[in-house]
């Protein structure tokens, strides 16, 4: 689709803090463990947000705004007409530029940023500290020395009710992606939120193993 790299860039910045996994190190982190638990629990985070990335090395700039949906096996991305829809058997891809809909088999062992991977223990190289300011901010921090860590740094802001307001993370080469969070909230999931609607119109290409 349009812009898909962007996409794939903020969904690596955002899904590895919002979904991470049980095998962090942490030390005293209730903001941060609190946060995971609300996944855990099957709650999805809703929010509009709007996603810069800064290339250090040439200073281009791209700047993406949409919704997303995050749970702990699937997430959901709108920006414009564009659509991104990934479960746990199927990614499904909206370009409205050319008005079709890609539809293929998702192989969870190929997708750095699946939920699910994040939650059985890839980012256990991380460390994790947290901060709570006098105004009720609180500043987590994650850090990795591992070369084969999407982030050497990530650093995620919450309000006083432990909702992200902004992440930004740095990454191997010191790459600048900052996701700010507008009106983000936790709600339980129902039937509609993760439903995948593109005009009837669109060309269909079905790229699954045996269509």
């Amino acid at each position: 689709m349009a812009n898909n790299n962007i996409y794939r860039i903020f969904l690596a910045a955002l899904l590895p803090v919002l979904v991470s996994a049980n095998g962090l190190h942490n030390q005293d982190t209730p903001a941060f463990d609190s946060l995971k638990q609300l996944f855990e629990s099957g709650l999805v985070f809703n929010s509009t947000f709007v996603h810069e990335y800064n290339d250090t090395f040439t200073g281009e700039q791209q700047r993406t705004e949409g919704t997303i949906w995050v749970a702990k096996d699937q997430y959901k991305m709108i920006s414009g007409s564009n659509i991104m829809f990934v479960d746990g058997e199927i990614s499904r891809v909206y370009d409205s530029t050319r008005n079709r809909v890609i539809i293929s088999d998702y192989e969870e062992e190929e997708d750095d940023f699946a939920p699910s991977r994040m939650l059985q223990g890839v980012d256990d190289t991380y460390s994790v500290t947290e901060y709570r300011y006098s105004n009720g901010i609180t500043e987590i921090l994650l850090s990795s020395n591992d070369p084969f860590a999407i982030f050497i740094q990530v650093t995620i802001f919450l309000d006083e009710e432990g909702i992200p307001m902004r992440i930004e993370a740095i990454d191997q080469v010191e790459n600048e992606l900052t996701t700010f969070f507008i009106e983000g909230n936790f709600s339980p999931d129902d039937s509609e939120i993760f439903h995948f609607h593109f005009p009837e119109s669109a060309e269909q290409i079905d790229l699954r193993h045996g269509s």
